[in-house]
C-alpha cells in the first residue's frame, strides 16, 4: 500500500500545543483519494502518540487540500516542550507516512 508521501507534501504550523498540518496533493486529480482516505480519524489514530485532543479536519477544494488542526500535542508543543517529536514540522513528515488505498476502496479506519 502507498504511503502519503508519494502522492502529496505537507505544510506545519504551531502555535501553543496546537500543531496545523496542511496536505497537498502533487497532482490536484489525487484530492478526491485525500479527501476519502486522510480523515481526521486516521490522521488522529495515526499520530496518537503525539497528538491527545482533537484532530478537526478542514477541507479546502480550491487549493485541492486539507488542513488538519491537532489539539493537545504531547508535551506542551512547540513552546514548552523541548523534544523535537512534538514540533509541527516532525508531526508533518510522521504523517506522510500514512498508508493510502489507491485502489478506489473504502478506508477501513
Amino acid at each position: 500500500m502507498p504511503l502519503l508521501h508519494e502522492i502529496a507534501h505537507c505544510r506545519a504550523g504551531d502555535k501553543g500545543n496546537v500543531a496545523t498540518l496542511s496536505v497537498f496533493p502533487y497532482d490536484d486529480r489525487m484530492y478526491p483519494l485525500l479527501l476519502r482516505e486522510v480523515t481526521a480519524q486516521r490522521v488522529r489514530e495515526h499520530l496518537a502518540e503525539f497528538v491527545a485532543g482533537d484532530v478537526i479536519r478542514h477541507e479546502l477544494p480550491n487549493l485541492s487540500a486539507l488542513h488538519f488542526v491537532c489539539h493537545q500535542v504531547v508535551d506542551g508543543g512547540v513552546t514548552t516542550s523541548l523534544a523535537l517529536d512534538t514540533h509541527g514540522k516532525s508531526l508533518s513528515s510522521r504523517l506522510l507516512s500514512l498508508p493510502i488505498d489507491g485502489t478506489g476502496r473504502k478506508a477501513s479506519r
